[in-house]
């Protein structure tokens, strides 16, 4: 991809495997929103962000070079050749060329690991549209507000560290307050510490994140997948399950080797979008 600084925009040209609606519609973040054809908001990183497709361009709104190397490179994964990491798992199976090839502009966002961590044990037993307003709930209440704008970046681990059950009423998440506020509390007390876990191996990694309540496998792979990139993490949902029955019977997320949480993602996406296809021959 090559970067051009256009004003007071950033310009990613013919940005190959790149969907922002594909990208912010998997199901792996929550606070972007859709404000036009082809253009979203976000916050990340205590930034606030407009975005939009121009045809095979990428445009960054008022994003400096500095800000763009600095956050939102990383963020979007732009070092990591998609192509390449498509091709190898194509191969694995006709299913996964089929969901590559509906939603090759996936990429696997780079978030921060505390955001991540509190947003998928707000998503438990939830929906996209709920835990979107919980978080921004969360964020209004708790975080800072974000210099030249109305939003407000996610509250820090000693933020929620001093909440009681009763300060999260009014976001209203009900019993997953408990688990937020665990989760703060080993984090800011050290006996979970986030930094250390990007190190991990992958089973450590999980088995040290399900030392909060609350947290299951499902969560913990999440977190690794989305929060520190942990690209062989694997999350199973009831989606997953049923998809790796259907097409891949008897097998494990192992299959999919180093890359099994961007496999995840494209058949997760695919067999959403095209449930009748769960049901049907491969």
């Amino acid at each position: 991809m090559e970067i051009k600084q256009n004003l007071e925009d950033i310009r990613i040209l013919n940005a190959e495997n790149f969907d922002l609606s594909q990208t912010f519609d998997c199901g792996q973040c929550f606070r972007w929103e859709k404000i036009g054809k082809n253009t979203f908001e976000g916050i990340a990183f205590g930034r606030k962000l407009k975005i939009y497709q121009d045809n095979a361009d990428i445009v960054l709104e008022k994003t400096s070079t500095e800000e763009f190397d600095k956050v939102w490179k990383d963020y979007f994964d732009l070092n990591t050749n998609y192509f390449a990491i498509a091709s190898e798992l194509s191969s694995i199976d006709p299913i996964l060329l089929k969901a590559y090839n509906f939603c090759p502009g996936i990429r696997i966002l780079r978030q921060e690991p505390w955001e991540a961590l509190c947003s998928f044990i707000i998503s438990q037993n939830n929906n996209i549209p709920r835990i979107k307003k919980i978080i921004q709930r969360l964020c209004r209440l708790f975080g800072e507000k974000i210099e030249g704008t109305e939003e407000f970046s996610f509250p820090t681990v000693k933020a929620i560290s001093k909440l009681k059950e009763e300060d999260l009423l009014p976001i209203k998440c009900g019993f997953r307050a408990k688990y937020i506020l665990d989760a703060a509390s080993k984090v800011e007390r050290g006996e979970i510490n986030l930094e250390s876990i990007s190190e991990m191996p992958l089973l450590c990694a999980e088995e040290t994140l399900m030392k909060i309540k609350g947290v299951g496998p499902k969560v913990s792979q999440c977190t690794l997948l989305y929060g520190f990139h942990k690209l062989e993490a694997f999350p199973l949902d009831v989606w997953m399950k049923r998809i790796m029955s259907k097409y891949f019977p008897g097998k494990s997320p192992e299959i999919f080797g180093k890359y099994a949480g961007i496999a995840q993602q494209y058949l997760f996406h695919y067999c959403r979008t095209n449930a009748k296809d769960l049901f049907e021959k491969a």
